[in-house]
């Protein structure tokens, strides 16, 4: 087993704990745990690219690792009432459609690679971040208008990213559709 994919699977591990102490408002805890959570996602993908061991399995199981963390806790925020509802459900659709993107092009035996994107990138950091910093402020309060502007701005990076796959997504469909027009002529 690679060190990317120990990590990745070291954070899906850490979900359930988190989801616990979150539960159980035990938000200085949550926090610390997230924060690892969100250290190992950074380093993964900085040690495969640098030692070179990306694999297939960490292409599949880190985003699916993401999508657990990050879901379950914007779920929770929101329960608690830390994140507004509406940032949970943008959070939540894009990785739905995306997941069902994934699961429709696989089912129509279509060629396509997982890679993300800058925007999903930016997206992963905005709402780690966000996450972050609505943690801690709930143990501390900073002023409410930097916790308004961060919610907006990853509310809105999410969508580009949510953009930008379904736009790949039917790019992949439209070829194949060609490539079918194409033999059959």
């Amino acid at each position: 087993m690679t060190i990317p994919n120990f990590l990745t699977i070291l954070r899906v591990l850490l979900t359930p704990v988190l989801v616990i102490l979150l539960l159980e408002e035990r938000l200085s805890e949550a926090l610390f745990v997230f924060i690892i959570a969100g250290v190992t996602d950074g380093l993964d993908g900085l040690i495969a690219r640098l030692y070179k061991q990306k694999s297939r399995l960490g292409a599949f199981l880190d985003p699916l690792a993401d999508k657990l963390l990050l879901v379950t806790t914007y779920v929770i925020l929101a329960v608690q009432g830390l994140v507004p509802s509406w940032l949970t459900v943008i959070v939540l659709s894009r990785d739905v459609l995306i997941v069902l993107g994934i699961f429709v092009l696989f089912m129509q035996d279509l060629p396509f690679e997982i890679k993300p994107t800058l925007a999903s990138k930016l997206t992963t950091c905005a709402q780690i971040i966000t996450a972050i910093v609505t943690m801690a402020t709930a143990l501390a309060a900073p002023h409410p208008l930097f916790k308004h502007i961060l919610f907006y701005l990853t509310g809105a990076v999410t969508i580009v990213s949510w953009g930008q796959y379904m736009v790949r997504g039917v790019r992949i469909m439209q070829k194949a559709g060609d490539s079918q027009k194409n033999s059959r002529q």
